[in-house]
């Protein structure tokens, strides 16, 4: 466990780490570098996050490298359409005394890959419900909590929409970023199939413990904000919301619902995180801006029209961040 000797000089050393994390995971993953600052965001902010990407986009690869960095306890729960809740939660058996016995499932670690988590039947995405926003469990009439930290990361395929059962809005919220991934640069995946075709073997770093991932997570619940800074947060999501004081024309013409206000909590949870992961002792306008679409983008429902014109969240975060 790391002793400072105060929140400033614990900043310090947040900063420093984010940066030998990065080159720690930069031995394995090549490029995606806003896709693991978004991540490591999410971590350090207490959050979950959805990962949405095609196949074969080293999505496995990049979470075990940081789990292993981290010194986490990490599963993989690979989720299909028989999976059922006590496949995630564990189950009780009778032992050779005859009595019960609980077996925790693969939710009881640290990291949780939810792969395609849109795989499975609403039953059973409900089971990681509990989990992520209680950082508990209840199996069997038993309450069982779960040890911190506990990050769930699950992933969508985006295209292969046929025999999925999509994310309720309610899930969704669930999830603190909603994070993009794209398909590497030419140059980018040109270093990608010469490291993985030869015999490069990367050997990287455990950096952190569990037990000082939880002190930072608590670290950037104390960092002061300007209340003109968590207006702007509270501002940017309310603006989101059509047919209220607050909504934009471009919200009014494109939207059907608008952000809830645990969108408002996150933009001031992850610019404290950005913040201090860029050395600052206090989040700015910037650090909202920097975190906004991650945020937004999955808690906002557009309608037919923007449909139509082809219009994304995105293009409307951007707009409503220039106004």
């Amino acid at each position: 466990m790391m002793n400072f000797k105060n929140d400033v000089e614990a900043v310090d050393a947040l900063r420093k780490a984010n940066e030998t994390l990065h080159n720690e995971v930069n031995k394995v993953i090549v490029g995606q570098h806003q896709v693991l600052r978004e991540i490591i965001i999410t971590i350090f902010s207490n959050g979950h996050c959805l990962l949405i990407g095609v196949p074969g986009l080293a999505k496995t690869l990049m979470v075990t490298t940081i789990a292993d960095v981290l010194g986490l306890n990490f599963n993989r729960i690979q989720f299909t359409p028989d999976l059922m809740p006590s496949d995630i939660i564990g189950t009780e058996i009778l032992d050779e005394n005859r009595q019960f016995k609980f077996i925790k499932g693969p939710i009881f670690a640290n990291f949780i890959l939810a792969d395609e988590i849109n795989r499975t039947p609403p039953k059973t995405q409900s089971a990681m419900l509990e989990a992520m926003q209680e950082r508990s469990v209840t199996a069997s009439g038993r309450h069982f909590d779960l040890e911190r930290p506990f990050f769930v990361m699950a992933t969508q395929n985006p295209i292969e929409q046929e025999g999925t059962y999509p994310l309720p809005e309610a899930q969704l919220d669930r999830f603190m970023f909603n994070i993009l991934l794209d398909y590497p640069s030419l140059d980018e995946e040109f270093s990608i199939v010469k490291q993985t075709t030869s015999d490069y073997k990367p050997n990287v770093q455990k950096i952190m413990s569990a037990e000082d991932i939880v002190f930072f997570q608590d670290l950037i619940r104390r960092i002061p904000i300007n209340d003109n800074v968590m207006r702007y947060a509270v501002n940017l999501a309310t603006a989101t919301r059509p047919n209220t004081p607050a909504a934009k024309p471009i919200v009014n013409e494109f939207i059907n619902w608008g952000a809830g206000p645990r969108a408002s909590q996150y933009l001031i949870i992850g610019a404290k995180t950005n913040a201090v992961l860029n050395g600052k002792y206090s989040p700015d306008i910037e650090d909202i801006k920097a975190v906004a679409k991650p945020i937004i983008r999955h808690r906002v429902v557009k309608n037919y029209k923007a449909e139509a014109e082809g219009i994304s969240v995105d293009n409307i975060v951007d707009e409503l961040l220039k106004a």
